[in-house]
């Protein structure tokens, strides 16, 4: 995927936190949540980062373990709406291919999980969807507190991707504000935040640039030309998706197919109007293309207040 500055940044994060729990020795390593809202490329940050660790590990370490076992660096579950503790263990042994992943209990289950963590050298655990989790449930409250004893059995760094992780009240176990200071959770966890491109300063309006020109150079369209993007299409790319990376991606994705369709090969203004885009972007286009009319926003690198009033 393109590397932008916010995916950089939380790459940063995260490798910190990874390799500095490789000190920790017997103590409970720390884990990092990643809450952004949607659309804005969680699950892509967390899968890339996992593939490039996995990479690493299996570069520097080699294929196999030293008893035989495949090396699998990271591994990967996905919560639903419906996530038991035993469903949970059981999803873990599935990832690792056991063939006892269907039958046994929860604890049966769980010490599996924790055998193949343990043979097959896996030092990152990604828990995507974690949002699902509901703290007012007695299913949601026994799976947060699971994830507490298996950061206490397995020696590794665990990933949490959710929407609103904070506002959900996960860090803090659901517990009552005035009791939030007990919930071990919060003092285990690091958040991380993965922000929307913003165009109000001029170090946002050179990264929306940037990304835009990135885009360009992967594009196959035949009629395709420098700055079709960066250049011509910024302020209405940005209007059409409110500045979210995966909204992005979904317009010029569906363009470049309406663009190959049609004939035309290339990305215009009259081309994506034609095209809807998730319904979050839409609701919010006609403001920010009003915002663009009166000249009040602008991505127009080297543009200052004036420039933009003038435009108007």
């Amino acid at each position: 995927p393109i590397v932008t500055p916010q995916m950089q940044s939380v790459f940063d994060d995260l490798e910190e936190i990874v390799e500095s729990n490789r000190q920790d020795g017997d103590r409970v390593r720390s884990s990092a949540v990643l809450s952004a809202f949607p659309g804005l490329g969680k699950s892509t940050v967390a899968v890339s980062f996992g593939v490039r660790y996995h990479r690493e590990q299996i570069e520097l370490y080699g294929a196999s373990t030293a008893g035989g076992h495949d090396r699998i660096p990271v591994a990967f579950v996905g919560l639903t709406s419906s996530t038991t503790m035993r469903s949970l263990n059981a999803a873990l042994c599935r990832f690792f291919d056991h063939p006892g992943w269907q039958r046994g209990t929860a604890n049966q289950l769980a010490d599996r999980a924790t055998d193949c963590v343990l043979s097959c050298a896996t030092r990152l655990i990604i828990i995507d969807d974690v949002h699902f989790l509901d703290m007012n449930r007695r299913d949601g409250r026994e799976v947060a507190n699971h994830f507490k004893w298996l950061a206490s059995q397995f020696p590794v760094t665990f990933l949490f991707v959710g929407v609103g992780v904070l506002e959900r009240q996960l860090p803090t176990e659901g517990l009552d504000p005035s009791y939030a200071a007990l919930a071990q959770t919060a003092r285990r966890w690091t958040t991380l935040l993965l922000d929307p491109f913003e165009i109000s300063t001029e170090a946002g309006r050179l990264t929306w640039r940037r990304l835009l020109l990135a885009i360009e150079r992967d594009l196959v369209l035949a009629d395709a030309y420098r700055g079709m993007l960066a250049d011509d299409l910024a302020d209405y790319l940005y209007a059409r998706s409110t500045g979210h990376f995966a909204s992005l991606m979904t317009l010029i994705a569906r363009g470049c197919l309406r663009a190959t369709k049609s004939k035309t090969e290339r990305l215009t203004a009259d081309l994506l109007d034609h095209i809807r885009n998730d319904e979050a972007s839409e609701a919010a286009r006609k403001e920010l293309e009003a915002a663009f009319a009166r000249g009040t926003l602008t991505t127009r690198v080297n543009a200052t207040r004036g420039d933009r009033s003038k435009a108007a």
